[in-house]
């Protein structure tokens, strides 16, 4: 114990001599950031994007686990520094001060400048530079459509088509529909079940001609009881335990066989089975769930990689396929796959987390992202058991998705909803629909130079005192979105410099912060005017703009707090 202090007291006093002056690429395998009171920090585990920045007390490891998302082994500052290790770490943050330790290869710290941003685009320069390419658009232009809350484990071609049919007629736009899992005849046979699926060709003929496109679930995992786990067993194509036998994993859907990635006739064989849906049905994409390091630990391959090495090696397979959606990834940012927030609550606690859980997936590096399933996508929260469904909760889910990359669907609202919520939840769709080739600029620029398509009011806006705010985020550098995040109409939103123009035409003032009342219907956002502003929504731009201490983004305002003026 007393070693491993002054251990820690050495490091730090190197440290210091480090971070005192400007420096790149300081290689080592433990880094100690003494106590700063202007410096604030985010780590690449996006589970934990509530928690960002870091606050006392936290800690952490990725070594062998990804808390069931995306994980990047990197750190940013907002004073421009940047930590990026080759392999997994465990971090500590304690009254102040950071201690990273890298499970054995080298990390690497660098200054980029003075702010978040310049921080970012170093490491993503660097470390995962953008490949030019965007997953498959319409998961972008259009709502999301997955039918797990509705059909859960009893996925058919009638209810499919049924809940396909729904989305049409009630007024929703058709998008990228994902069947989710059970729909194949086990875990490793990837074809159709015969006997809830008697014409699969035709059920996917049906939607696209409906303007559906559609995915379907697939995970690494192989049923033991199958003919496909033999096979491939007696080709040693499936990671193995101690004693050399295949590895039994034990996982959310019982114990399986897992296949070794690391051998390239694993990938071969896989692909084969994705290929042969794509040239039999027309299926245009696949849902990639598991993959989490978890499930590698312990295991033996024909390669020797660390457990994280094995989510990167599923990610690459994505690559081949630009309809593609994943949950758990290591080191894969500014490639062209689409990411999900790990499974959230139909709780608005969970609900509070989609803001700051999507800002840091485009701080590392995965711009790509969708906020999970509008009102939750924790099954258990949709069963006959649970608690009554919270109506006004499912509308400001949908409101808060509108104007983020993507917004996906499950449960189904008209079924779920009354005739007001549901009108509500059709009106942030269009919402959506109004600012569709700004979102989709966004994207195509972020293929390119990585920029994040969500960003936090600190990256945008540095050092005027935003690290901390997480319940608002700005598309782009031009649209602040404000959505409500708890029951209730009140809402808070920091204006920063500059004139903003709410959705009703209305322009306001910054810096300021205003108080709000939003209907329940309603998202306040705001576009920030300048005269090389690149983008504009749709409007009547013939009569002069109005200045006022009326409702901002079709909000009511309650008057202005800190000297704030209201034009």
């Amino acid at each position: 114990m007393i070693g491993r202090t002054c251990l820690i007291i050495l490091l730090t006093i190197l440290s210091h001599s480090l971070f005192g002056q400007p420096f790149q690429d300081a290689v080592t395998n433990i880094i100690v950031v003494e106590k700063s009171t202007n410096v604030s920090w985010w780590v690449g585990i996006i589970e934990h994007g509530f928690q960002m920045p870091l606050a006392d007390g936290y800690t952490a490891n990725i070594c062998e686990k990804n808390y069931e998302n995306q994980i990047q082994p990197l750190l940013l500052s907002d004073q421009g520094d940047v930590i990026w290790s080759e392999d997994p770490f465990r971090i500590q943050f304690q009254q102040g001060s950071l201690l990273v330790e890298s499970k054995g290869g080298r990390m690497l710290r660098s200054k980029a400048g003075t702010s978040l941003r310049e921080a970012f685009l170093y490491a993503s320069k660097t470390y995962f530079p953008s490949s030019g390419k965007t997953p498959d658009e319409l998961l972008f232009s259009s709502p999301q459509y997955n039918t797990w809350i509705e059909l859960m484990y009893d996925q058919n071609q009638a209810d499919i088509l049924k809940y396909a049919k729904g989305i049409i007629d009630h007024g929703f736009p058709a998008g990228v529909l994902m069947i989710d899992d059970n729909w194949q005849e086990n875990y490793g046979k990837w074809d159709f079940n015969k006997g809830k699926f008697q014409d699969p060709k035709a059920m996917i003929a049906t939607l696209h001609a409906k303007g559906f496109k559609v995915m379907l679930w697939v995970c690494p995992f192989i049923s033991p009881d199958c003919d496909v786990y033999r096979d491939l067993a007696s080709r040693n194509l499936l990671v193995k335990d101690n004693s050399g036998a295949p590895a039994i994993i034990r996982w959310w859907n019982g114990a399986s066989g897992l296949l070794d990635f690391t051998n390239p006739k694993a990938v071969d064989w896989f692909r084969s089975r994705l290929d042969y849906l794509q040239s039999t049905y027309q299926v245009d994409g696949f849902k990639f769930d598991a993959g989490d390091s978890s499930f590698y630990n312990g295991v033996t391959a024909s390669q020797s990689v660390l457990p994280n090495t094995h989510s990167e090696l599923y990610g690459k397979i994505g690559l081949n396929y630009p309809l593609n959606e994943y949950r758990a990834m290591w080191k894969m940012g500014g490639q062209a796959l689409g990411e999900r927030l790990s499974d959230k609550a139909h709780s608005w606690t969970d609900l509070k987390k989609l803001v700051p859980d999507m800002i840091l997936e485009g701080l590392m590096g995965y711009p790509f992202s969708c906020p999970d399933m509008i009102g939750g996508g924790e099954f258990t929260c949709f069963l006959p058991s649970s608690s009554a469904i919270d109506q006004e909760l499912i509308v400001r889910s949908a409101q808060c998705q509108a104007l983020m990359p993507m917004m996906q669907f499950s449960v189904a609202p008209w079924r779920v909803l009354d005739n007001t919520h549901l009108k509500a939840v059709l009106k942030a769709v269009k919402v959506r629909e109004e600012h569709r080739s700004y979102i989709l600029k966004l994207v195509r620029q972020s293929a390119l130079t990585g920029e994040p398509v969500v960003r936090s009011m600190e990256y945008v806006f540095p050092h005027q005192g935003y690290e901390q705010v997480g319940d608002q985020f700005m598309l782009g550098d031009r649209i602040l979105v404000a959505p409500v995040l708890e029951s209730g109409t009140n809402k808070e939103v920091i204006l920063p410099v500059g004139v903003w123009r709410g959705r009703d035409g209305k322009l306001y003032q910054g810096p300021a912060k205003l108080s709000l009342a939003v209907g329940c219907d309603e998202l306040c956002y705001f576009e920030k005017q300048s005269n090389d502003a690149p983008y504009s929504t749709a409007r009547d731009t013939s009569k002069p703009p109005q200045f006022g201490s009326g409702p901002a983004a079709c909000c009511i305002s309650h008057g202005y707090e800190n000297g704030s003026r209201l034009y």
